[in-house]
């Protein structure tokens, strides 16, 4: 699909409600997220239609599909393109590479994706190609300055602990091609704790402190960001890491 006709496609949405109201059709939109997204961004995704003439239930259906893990993700993928929906979103990399395994021709749109190019969603930031667009939040040497704020808050940290989601293609990505140059770079120790889930966190802590972590930075992710809450008790619990950085 040419990117025009990509973008004239998605655009119907936004563009045409009196229209779609007059004619008494509905469009659908298919939603694949990993685990359910926090009640104030399904707002902001719901008043953000709204105030383009666009509610769900009477001329717009959402299809929502929440995958409890990664491995799932297909399936769900599936469902929603059996559905045949005008455009399918996906809130994070893993479900957007799933519904980009599912579907050559219905319209795509990720969110904030690291770095979409590396992980084969799309050919270009400027042309992405195909039937995927989004929004990326990735930028060369992100993870090192964010090392650089840490140590200005805590110059005496030489030991930082990463917190990674295994299941992330973008932690991967990141471990893969920039932590060994970034701690080289920095002259610090970046050892790694992993967890996929929410009761692994626990472990991901301990695991730190264990190591004598000065400090842990949680990779951005739906898991870190949808318990943040729960950060002051991991760190009650096990006295240390010191210090949590959340990019």
């Amino acid at each position: 699909m040419k990117r025009r006709e990509f973008i004239a496609a998605s655009a119907a949405l936004l563009v045409s409600p009196r229209r779609s109201l007059a004619q008494g059709t509905r469009r659908r939109v298919g939603f694949l997220a990993m685990d359910v997204v926090e009640p104030t961004v399904q707002k902001a995704w719901l008043d953000g239609l709204r105030n383009h003439g666009w509610i769900d239930g009477r001329n717009l259906i959402i299809e929502y599909r929440y995958a409890p893990s990664q491995d799932r993700l297909p399936a769900f993928a599936a469902e929603l393109v059996a559905l045949s929906p005008d455009v399918l979103v996906a809130p994070n990399p893993q479900a957007a590479v799933a519904l980009k395994s599912a579907t050559a021709s219905i319209p795509i749109v990720f969110v904030t994706v690291f770095d979409p190019v590396a992980l084969g969603l799309v050919q270009s930031l400027s042309r992405p190609g195909g039937n995927i667009t989004g929004l990326s939040a990735y930028v060369p040497g992100f993870l090192g300055k964010g090392l650089e704020i840490l140590r200005e808050m805590v110059p005496t940290a030489s030991k930082v602990a990463m917190l990674v989601n295994p299941g992330n293609p973008i932690h991967r990505l990141i471990v893969a091609e920039e932590l060994s140059q970034t701690a080289r770079n920095l002259v610090v120790a970046l050892p790694i704790v992993e967890a996929t889930t929410a009761e692994e966190l626990d472990t991901a802590f301990a695991s730190a402190a264990a190591q004598h972590a000065d400090a842990i930075v949680p990779f951005g992710d739906a898991l870190t960001l949808t318990t943040p809450h729960e950060l002051p008790r991991w760190r009650r619990s096990i006295v240390c890491p010191r210090f949590i950085y959340s990019d």
